[in-house]
């Protein structure tokens, strides 16, 4: 009898063939186990966003700070920029130190790695070349040795900021910025780690010794005349009467080359381009405040965040300063204080030279007293991702031997190089200090001669009665040379051309109180031409110069939105030189098609490098090309020479020597290079020269300097604007080989106005935070790209946060 049906599950179970059981149970494991699959995704996903939101630091907080004297606030304007109330400078340095490391502990991080050759433990061989060069240097190393030697008033206010970061470091751990969570909480920091800062700069703001070996390779190529007219000579009103002697050149040109290909190059990660920046300054006798005016835009390269950090400090008795600081240092870099007003530019001085040194046995060279050993050591380079690399790094009494970085160096000779920068002393951060206390222009000038490292010119203003008071004094040491112009490699077996020691600050030309109230420098040359002292062979065309002059004299009074919009102007004077009636593209027959189209957009020109027109393009784009046609036809070897403005104004004007350069005809390579220019961008951007636009190609670009490598987050973290401007421009527009894009250029502009605390005003390119999803990662660059600026007064307009610090 068929057993009667039961409503009853377990009964159901109980007759379903055991198979049928173990079939079902089965699948359920299946689904378990893709919910599994979708969910643990999700699951990680949710802890990586709470990770990084964790990362994230709050508006508000209260927060101890063990070795404060007095408690700090801290008041943050809506783009996140602190205005700290302290009772002393120590107090102010360490909440600094916190809010640095709050705000950008990773680019700190990056900073102290790449002057220790430590970056390719993160990067790995992307970072190898630029850890290989400063291990060879020795930075870290001479940073310590510098600490010892500064005074303690300096050494105390290094310690209090490093204490200041280590709090944070302390509090936070790896959530101490959102790259350390994948990394690990970062090392404590250091009072040295401060001085790494400088070290760095000192490195990429004075590369002349780079321009040594290119020159050397070329002049195994070139004769002497055509080596010359790379860099013809500079004839504005500052050079200096100074004839030098005869040059040799170090001749094997394999190791030059093999050498170039060793060292690491911007736009690479993790190194800087050819400097450059603008400053001016006027007394009150042009300003319509009637108290002096200064100006100052410092050009580095672009990234995300950028190098400077805007902040105001409150100090008892109505002092304060305000400005723009480096992540990583104590002081105010760039800014004013109740009676000062400074910026800075970098000199071009020459203060670097190749040496050839002849080997003389196993571990030695010639010295004019006889052999001597080189000084050796061994690094081991960590690369992330695989074996170390050791690294033998040898010094001779000029310098380190950059030859090393050759896999192959040469058996007879090596190359050392000699640095003003790495010359023990380095006494920069108590210069920055006294600035920073300044409250005249001879204190100013006091603190100048202490700023060891690197070449700069400091420009300063100075509140006082009658207008107020301008000065520009040169930092930083300048070699005495025995011979030579520091263009070549010298011989350094027979002491010919040895430094001699430093030339006296006081017999560098400084100038203060200048009779018409006005300075101004943009990297041209500073010495009159009866100067005694020998600054350098190569100086930057003066285009920028000229252009800060035009606009100076376009108004009896100026005033600081006046500066403000001075710091955007986008006329290129070099292209109006290059455009000149009597000159080279007046004469060109006129092409057929888009090329004819565009030599017509070019003669009607202004030389207004505006984003929104096409003629900027089209002129850039014909100079890049007419450069590497005429340095080919020439000989240069590609990528061994850039093409500068003087040498392309020299092959477009009058008489321009033809058979050098042009195979016999200036026009016709100039009508050459038209055409591929032409050609180039048609193909990207359409047929009709006019619909094309400078800004569609020239975009200022902001990048992670990690990140960048890293597909989908480069992207994300990634910030470009159109922009205007060029290399010759007032609002420089720098780019890098092979490319239009904007990756050099102003990441700060800053205007100070003495007549109140609060006249102070600043931008930076990206934003206060370095975090990628903070508020505050790029906030500031819609009104960077307009030329807009923010307040550092004393109040912020409206209030983003507040942190209390306690003893």
């Amino acid at each position: 009898m068929d057993a009667p049906l039961s409503s009853s599950g377990s009964a159901a179970r109980r007759r379903r063939p055991r198979h049928t059981r173990r079939l079902r149970s089965g699948w359920r494991w299946v689904w378990r186990g893709l919910a599994l699959l979708v969910l643990l995704p999700l699951l990680l996903a949710g802890a990586a966003a709470g990770a990084l939101w964790w990362s994230l630091p709050t508006r508000e907080a209260t927060l101890t700070l063990p070795g404060l004297s007095a408690p700090v606030e801290v008041a943050f304007d809506t783009h996140g920029i602190p205005r700290l109330r302290a009772a002393n400078e120590r107090d102010a340095a360490m909440a600094l130190g916190l809010l640095h490391a709050r705000d950008r502990m990773f680019q700190m991080e990056l900073m102290r790695r790449g002057a220790a050759g430590r970056l390719a433990e993160l990067a790995g061989g992307a970072a190898l070349r630029s850890d290989r060069l400063v291990r060879t240097l020795g930075l870290a190393r001479r940073a310590r040795e510098d600490l010892a030697t500064l005074p303690p008033e300096t050494r105390g206010v290094l310690e209090a900021y490093a204490t200041g970061v280590n709090a944070w470091i302390a509090a936070r751990g790896r959530f101490a910025a959102p790259e350390f969570i994948a990394l690990g909480a970062p090392e404590p920091w250091a009072p040295e780690h401060s001085l790494l800062w400088g070290k760095i700069m000192g490195l990429w703001l004075s590369g002349n010794w780079r321009e040594e070996l290119d020159r050397a390779r070329l002049a195994t190529l070139l004769p002497p005349e055509r080596l010359a007219a790379l860099t013809p000579e500079d004839h504005t009103p500052g050079r200096p009467d100074q004839a030098v002697p005869e040059r040799g050149a170090f001749r094997d040109e394999g190791h030059l080359a093999r050498l170039a290909a060793a060292l690491p190059r911007f736009p690479e990660p993790f190194t800087l381009p050819g400097s450059a920046s603008n400053a001016w300054a006027v007394t009150g006798a042009h300003s319509a405040s009637g108290a002096p005016l200064l100006a100052n835009d410092p050009h580095l390269g672009f990234q995300a965040p950028i190098l400077w950090y805007l902040a105001r400090v409150e100090l008892p008795g109505g002092r304060f300063l305000a400005g723009a600081t480096a992540p990583g240092v104590p002081f105010m870099v760039i800014g004013r204080n109740e009676s000062l007003a400074w910026g800075f530019t970098t000199t071009t001085s020459d203060t670097q030279d190749v040496f050839v040194e002849r080997l003389a046995g196993e571990g030695s060279y010639a010295a004019p007293g006889g052999p001597l050993p080189f000084a050796e050591r061994r690094e081991v380079i960590g690369l992330r991702g695989d074996a170390p690399v050791p690294l033998r790094v040898r010094e001779t009494r000029h310098g380190p031997v950059i030859s090393d970085l050759d896999a192959e160096p040469p058996r007879d000779t090596v190359l050392a190089v000699a640095m003003a920068n790495l010359a023990p002393g380095d006494t920069a951060a108590a210069g920055l200090q006294a600035l920073n206390r300044a409250r005249s222009l001879e204190a100013a000038r006091e603190a100048a001669a202490l700023i060891t490292t690197p070449s700069q010119n400091l420009m300063v203003a100075e509140a006082s009665p009658g207008g107020g008071r301008i000065g520009l004094f040169l930092t930083g040491r300048t070699p005495l040379r025995r011979a030579g112009d520091g263009t070549l490699p010298v011989p350094g077996w027979d002491g010919s051309h040895d430094w001699l020691g430093w030339v006296p600050f006081a017999e560098l030309p400084h100038v203060v109180a200048p009779e018409t109230g006005v300075l101004a420098n943009a990297n041209n040359r500073v010495a009159p031409p009866d100067h005694p002292v020998f600054l350098a062979h190569d100086w930057p065309a003066d285009w920028r110069f000229r252009r800060i002059g035009q606009l100076l004299g376009a108004a009896p009074r100026q005033d600081a939105a006046g500066f403000a919009a001075m710091q955007m102007d986008t006329v290129s004077l070099f292209a109006r030189a290059a455009l000149a009636e009597d000159g080279v593209l007046r004469r060109l027959p006129r092409p057929s098609g888009a090329a004819g189209q565009a030599l017509d957009l070019l003669l009607a020109w202004d030389g207004d490098a505006r984003a929104d027109r096409p003629e900027p393009l089209i002129f850039n784009a014909f100079a890049r090309q007419l450069g590497r046609l005429a340095l080919a036809a020439g000989g240069v070897p590609p990528g061994a020479w850039e093409a500068r403005s003087r040498f392309l104004l020299g092959l477009l004007s009058p008489g321009a020597d033809a058979a050098a350069w042009c195979a016999g005809d200036c026009a016709a390579l100039a009508g050459r290079a038209l055409d591929a220019a032409v050609a180039d961008l048609a193909a990207s951007q359409g047929p009709d020269p006019a619909a094309w636009r400078w800004g569609a190609l020239h975009r200022a670009r902001f990048e992670h300097p990690l990140l960048r490598a890293i597909p989908l987050l480069r992207d994300w973290a990634r910030r470009e604007v159109p922009t205007g401007g060029d290399a010759e421009t007032v609002a420089r527009g720098g780019m890098g080989p092979g490319s239009f894009t904007h990756v050099h250029g102003a990441g700060l502009r800053l205007v100070a106005d003495l007549a109140a605390p609060a006249g102070i005003r600043a931008i930076i390119a990206t934003g206060q935070s370095g975090h990628p999803l903070s508020a505050h990662w790029a906030d500031l660059l819609p009104l960077w790209q307009a030329g807009g600026t923010v307040s550092l007064g004393p109040e912020a307009p409206a209030e983003g946060g507040r942190l209390s610090l306690r003893p």
